[in-house]
């Protein structure tokens, strides 16, 4: 049970930082953009 629970830290600690490193990349805005690109295009106004 406690390698179980280390290696569920483990991953979320690697998640956590892999989130981080794309927003202070500016990631995040990327993706918002393919978003709403998707979104207009998907209700006919792009």
């Amino acid at each position: 049970m406690k390698k179980r629970s280390i290696i569920s830290l483990a991953l979320l600690a690697a998640g956590l930082a892999f989130i981080v490193i794309g927003a202070v990349r500016g990631e995040a805005n990327a993706v918002m953009q393919k978003a709403i690109m998707i979104c207009m295009e998907c209700i006919g106004l792009g």
